[in-house]
């Protein structure tokens, strides 16, 4: 799944976000309206960690979500 299928998929990958990103509360998750950057800030905000660090936890988290789009593929 790429960035645009995400966004098109925001409802359902909400609740993986709290999972992955626990301390994002409901209203960071809300408000970040599936923009990309603006999760990668939070993220980094929230973690005290590098964009770049922040950026590279997004995308693996993208690249997890699996063929029907709603949960992430189990990765052994």
């Amino acid at each position: 799944m790429n960035w645009s299928q995400m966004e098109g998929q925001w409802k359902q990958v909400k609740a993986e976000l709290k999972s992955k990103w626990a301390k994002l509360t409901d209203d960071d998750v809300q408000n970040l309206a599936a923009k990309k950057d603006d999760l990668v800030g939070k993220i980094q905000e929230r973690y005290g960690i590098l964009k770049d660090e922040a950026e590279r936890q997004v995308d693996a988290f993208v690249a997890t979500f699996g063929p029907d789009r709603t949960k992430p593929q189990n990765k052994a």
